[in-house]
Formats: C-alpha cells, structure tokens, sequence
C-alpha cells in the first residue's frame, strides 16, 4: 500500500539522513550520516457518503484543516478524487 496521503498527496521525504553520534575527536573519526526516509503521519479515516462508509488514508495536518472538517460533518460533498486509492504515478 502506497504512503500518501489521499487527500493532500503528502508522501514521504527521501532526503532525511539519520546522523549517528560519534564521541570522538578528529575529522577521520565523524559521525557517518545515512540515508533515510521521513514517513507522512497517516491515520485512517471512514467518512459517511451517500455511497456508504469509505476509509481512506490522512495526514495529521490535512485531518484538522477546514476542508476536511466540512466534509466530515456533511457540509460538503466528499470529492471523489479522495474515495481513489493513492498511487506514486507509476
């Protein structure tokens, strides 16, 4: 299953290194940074629809913004770009 956000599109951020430290002194003796991925904060959710109950992968930040909000209260229709399982595009 695909990491991304299916309301937002947030992904992962490949270019985190993890840095180990080294208590040493000199330049021959550094902490050697590695390579990395920062996952998005994903929750599921289910959100009511005149279809059904869906539950769709979120981030935290999309979870509290207004849009979403409107949606899950019934105030908005749910767009169905959202109800779509997200992909990398390949």
């Amino acid at each position: 299953m695909a990491k991304i956000c299916q309301v937002s599109g947030k992904k992962g951020n490949s270019s985190a290194k993890y840095i180990r430290n080294q208590h040493s002194q000199g330049w021959k003796y550094k902490a050697p940074h590695k390579n990395r991925t920062q996952q998005a904060n994903l929750q599921t959710v289910r959100i009511k629809t005149p279809t059904g109950t869906h539950r769709i992968l979120i981030a935290t930040s999309a979870l509290k913004s207004a849009e979403f909000n409107m949606v899950a209260c019934g105030l908005k229709p749910c767009p169905k770009a959202w109800l779509k399982k997200a992909t990398y595009g390949i």
